[in-house]
């Protein structure tokens, strides 16, 4: 319990520092939301009164304890430009992005999991070396890039997947999934890459250990010791790199978005960074934080799951 009470003490100081920090950067910038709200004026009288209707003549620390207060009661409040609740506009936004994340997470681990493991059974061979170089190929392409090439290629060309639009699984799960493979893909390339490389590097270390040797000696199948006894151990650095890569993605749906045409928390950041409307942009930022701090708290709880050592360690703590 001390441990979870310390991971959520820093789950609130993390929080605090990037909310401030945005809210502090957002009104640096030049202009403000009532340019956008009121429209281009020369009615100084009309932008004046818009800032103090909604408080953004106040001092910038006052205005960010006021948006904290009501952030903590749930209330995000309402965006400066369409007066719509900023919680139900990102709550609008936040299942495609969502669903193209896990998709993209999802794809990658599948792949990655046991080409990273045939990398290390084979290693040093000519299947090795070829897959390691097609994974520093895959690395080394931009998403956007990929983006654009599988567009071109796979949809314009071939005609074999739609380019553009997002259609939710509830009105047809057919042309859902084939709507978001292109855009998973190409969150999920790079990712492959890294993954794979660094459980076939785990791996290989694993392998080398007594129990292994042991476990072979017994006459047990290879598949069994790969899958069995050597992933598990081999797997820290691998958890650890895919819920740290989970912001990135997050990071990354914000362009793919853009290409593929998915109104997601992505195309809604984007527009409301254009129309400085600091409500959405903050309860976005708010949003990914949360989501980014918290999916590392599970995967410290995770590690107990992997390892009994730690929980063992983490009991006597």
């Amino acid at each position: 319990m001390a441990y979870v009470r310390q991971r959520v003490l820093q789950l609130v100081v993390v929080l605090l520092i990037v909310t401030f920090i945005t809210f502090l950067m957002i009104n640096l910038l030049p202009g403000g939301p009532e340019t956008a709200a009121v429209g281009i004026t020369d009615d100084e009288q009309a932008l004046e009164d818009f800032r103090i209707e909604h408080g953004l003549d106040d001092p910038i620390p006052v205005q960010y304890a006021r948006w904290l207060g009501d952030a903590v009661t749930g209330d995000l409040g309402d965006s400066y430009v369409n007066n719509v609740p900023v919680r139900e506009q990102i709550t609008n936004r936040l299942p495609p992005t969502l669903q193209l994340i896990v998709y993209a997470e999802i794809l990658s681990l599948l792949i990655a999991v046991p080409l990273g493991i045939a990398m290390a059974y084979r290693a040093d061979t000519l299947f090795d070396k070829a897959s390691g170089t097609v994974a520093f190929g895959l690395l080394s392409v931009p998403n956007f890039i990929l983006a654009v090439l599988l567009v071109y290629f796979v949809s314009l060309k071939l005609d074999w997947l739609p380019a553009t639009g997002y259609t939710p699984f509830s009105e047809d799960p057919t042309k859902h999934v084939k709507g978001m493979i292109l855009p998973a893909l190409s969150l999920a390339a790079g990712q492959i890459a890294v993954y794979s490389r660094l459980l076939r590097t785990d791996m290989i270390a694993t392998l080398q250990e007594d129990y292994i040797g042991v476990a072979r000696a017994k006459g047990m199948p290879t598949a069994r010791i790969l899958f069995r006894h050597a992933l598990k151990p081999s797997s820290f650095t691998l958890l650890t790199v895919a819920a740290i890569n989970v912001g990135q993605l997050i990071g990354g749906t914000i362009i793919i978005e853009q290409i593929f045409a998915i109104n997601g928390i992505g195309e809604l950041l984007i527009t409301a960074i254009f129309r400085r409307d600091y409500l959405i942009v903050q309860g976005s930022v708010v949003l990914i934080a949360v989501s980014f701090v918290m999916i590392n708290f599970l995967v410290d709880l995770l590690y107990a799951a992997l390892d009994p050592r730690i929980r063992h360690a983490r009991a006597l703590a």
